[in-house]
Formats: structure tokens, C-alpha cells, sequence
């Protein structure tokens, strides 16, 4: 128990630990926006875009930027 007790005294009471958990944090929710974008554009896939869309993996290469 005592090494469980001086992981979360070094994680919360350190500032290497603060900052493994603030990038930790920034990691995960990342990975999570990719893979809930990557699962919307699969159910929406026949979605005809307009000039307002905009897309966050922007697979699709406009003819507009040659």
C-alpha cells in the first residue's frame, strides 16, 4: 500500500507528477475526440457538404486550393 500512497503523493504533490497528469489528460480526451469524429464520419458518410461544412480530418482535397 505504501508504494500505491507515494505514486499519488508524487502524481498530485510533484510537479513533474502535475504535469504527467495534465498531459495524460490532454492525450486522452484527444484520442477521444479522434475516435468520436472517426465514428461520426462513418455514420454520416453519404452527407452532401455545403460551403458552411467544415471537416476536422479533412480527408477530401478541395480543387479549389490548386
Amino acid at each position: 500500500m505504501a508504494a500505491v500512497g507515494g505514486f499519488f503523493n508524487w502524481l498530485f504533490n510533484t510537479r513533474p507528477g502535475v504535469i504527467t497528469l495534465v498531459v495524460g489528460g490532454i492525450l486522452f480526451f484527444l484520442l477521444i475526440a479522434y475516435l468520436l469524429e472517426r465514428k461520426t464520419k462513418q455514420q454520416y458518410y453519404n452527407h452532401k457538404k455545403s460551403e458552411d461544412d467544415w471537416d476536422l480530418l479533412d480527408d477530401d482535397e478541395n480543387e479549389d486550393d490548386n
